[in-house]
């Protein structure tokens, strides 16, 4: 069913490259070949991890701009071959400054290819499946967080350097796969639609929503809301520039909500687990580096169950429900983590085995917890509040926030372990407390919506006449093919003249 389109075809990139680069980072920081290769300390250490975020801060100063001009695919299959530019380096890292410019390189692609595939995801999924079609972009993300965490426990043993070189090799498998698949999927149907191509826009509609049946009620009613809306934008004078996502109320709204998935998600306190594992696990009492590689293996199996479940919940119950029940647990475990680590630390040479492994599970459960709603909806949430011609660069500054707050915490979440222990586990709960109050108050819920549907929460009405897509799918609401088709001819004719 699948034919070229005009932009040719490409493949959304999956984000198994970052959380094989956090799983991977994170046994590295226990294997002595590569703190002793770098010689590193908390400082050189903090800077190694967090330097990914660098370029993961100037990635979507771009990344929105060439998927809007480019199309989608396009922008995913420079971020990959970027990415790996960045993989090749990074294995042959001879010192410290080689190794951060290549992490550097590899933060730029990702968030380049990442930024366009959620919105990719976002545009071109049935709205019945867009929560798992988006949530899994990112539960991908343990995919391959378990892959680095089994290579790394594997290469733990070898008495060179490519113990850790290895590793940083193999995460280069996920941006080829990638490039392989591109040629097999159609550009988003909104990007084709925007651009004037509508008969190809149509049949992608078709594709993703009735198995290529362009006459199908529903994919006549998502293809008629996508040209009213996109009509209505561009009659609306709302341009695809950047300045667009702040240049009226409505559109700092949808921005100050949609992005927040970004930060609230950076600051939940999973940084620490992500990164810095061992650490976490020092002041468990957990303290064998063999056991601490084990423990990175047993994390990511659990955390991929959690967000796939999560995933489910998301669809189920909603956005935001599932936003709230996740925060809050992640409160109370955070403040049980602090409390068990303050005993050990008060008495490491008496503490219990309970003790110690009851704080690691603690541990475990948070990261589980977090992984519940944060990692499903870190590229659901943003793309589904902004209105298209914000989409991408919407998307892109939430990544933004994102990768500036993670080099900060990346940075000083060692050398903050080290100085004050378990007490960043208490200021960490803190701000998560406050944004629970912020979820609560602002978030919007999305579920069961079509993009162009929920631009009626944020301006009041919807751009186009034909009902929703919902109740036409389930028949409580018939459609007048006639006089669609007959619009629709209109209006690929008008736009044709302009």
């Amino acid at each position: 069913m699948l034919r070229k389109t005009p932009t040719g075809t490409w493949m959304p990139a999956w984000s198994s490259t970052g959380g094989y680069d956090g799983s991977m980072l994170n046994g590295l920081n226990i294997l002595p070949s590569y703190t002793d290769y770098f010689n590193l300390n908390a400082a050189t250490t903090g800077l190694n991890t967090a330097s990914v975020f660098i370029g993961g801060i100037f990635g979507p100063v771009f990344s929105g701009v060439i998927a809007d001009r480019l199309g989608r695919r396009p922008a995913i299959f420079w971020g990959s071959s970027v990415t790996l530019l960045g993989v090749i380096l990074q294995t042959a890292a001879q010192n410290i400054a080689m190794f951060v410019v290549a992490r550097i390189i590899l933060g730029f692609g990702s968030a380049l290819s990442g930024i366009a595939a959620g919105v990719y995801l976002s545009e071109t999924f049935a709205s019945r499946y867009r929560a798992w079609g988006v949530g899994l972009l990112n539960d991908f993300y343990y995919v391959g967080a378990l892959s680095a965490a089994g290579i790394t426990l594997g290469t733990a043993q070898w008495q060179s350097t490519w113990a850790w070189r290895a590793p940083s090799l193999f995460q280069g498998i996920f941006s080829l796969l990638c490039i392989f698949v591109l040629p097999f999927t159609p550009e988003s149907p909104r990007w084709l639609a925007y651009h004037g191509h509508l008969d190809t826009a149509r049949l992608v509609v078709a594709q993703t929503n009735a198995n290529g049946d362009q006459s199908n009620p529903v994919v006549l009613a998502v293809f008629k809301e996508i040209v009213d809306t996109l009509r209505w934008e561009k009659e609306e004078s709302r341009t695809m520039s950047v300045k667009q996502i702040v240049k009226s109320p409505v559109a700092r709204k949808r921005l100050l909500i949609g992005m927040s998935a970004g930060p609230f998600s950076c600051i939940a306190g999973n940084i620490i687990a992500s990164y810095y594992l061992g650490s976490e696990l020092d002041t468990a009492g957990i303290t064998d580096s063999n056991d601490q590689l084990k423990a990175n293996v047993v994390l990511n199996v659990w955390c991929l169950f959690c967000c796939l479940a999560g995933t489910h919940l998301i669809a189920r119950w909603g956005r935001k429900p599932t936003a709230l029940m996740t925060e809050c647990l992640l409160v109370v475990c955070l403040l049980v983590i602090g409390g068990l680590s303050k005993m050990y630390a008060d008495n490491p040479e008496g503490a219990s085995h309970s003790l110690v492994y009851g704080d690691a599970a603690v541990m475990f459960m948070f990261q589980g917890f977090y992984s519940i709603a944060w990692t499903p909806l870190l590229y659901l949430y943003p793309p589904e509040v902004m209105n298209y011609s914000i989409r991408a660069n919407g998307l892109a500054f939430s990544q933004l926030m994102l990768n500036s707050l993670a080099l900060v915490f990346v940075f000083i979440m060692p050398i903050g372990l080290q100085n004050i222990g378990w007490r960043m586990y208490m200021v960490n709960a803190s701000w998560d407390i406050v944004i629970v109050a912020l979820i609560a108050v602002y978030w919007v819920e999305t579920k069961g919506k079509t993009l162009e549907e929920i631009d009626a929460i944020f301006d009041g009405q919807k751009h186009s006449s034909v009902p929703d897509v919902e109740l036409v799918r389930t028949g409580k609401k018939k459609l007048d093919h006639g006089r669609m088709e007959h619009e629709l001819v209109e209006q690929a004719v008008n736009a044709k003249v302009a």
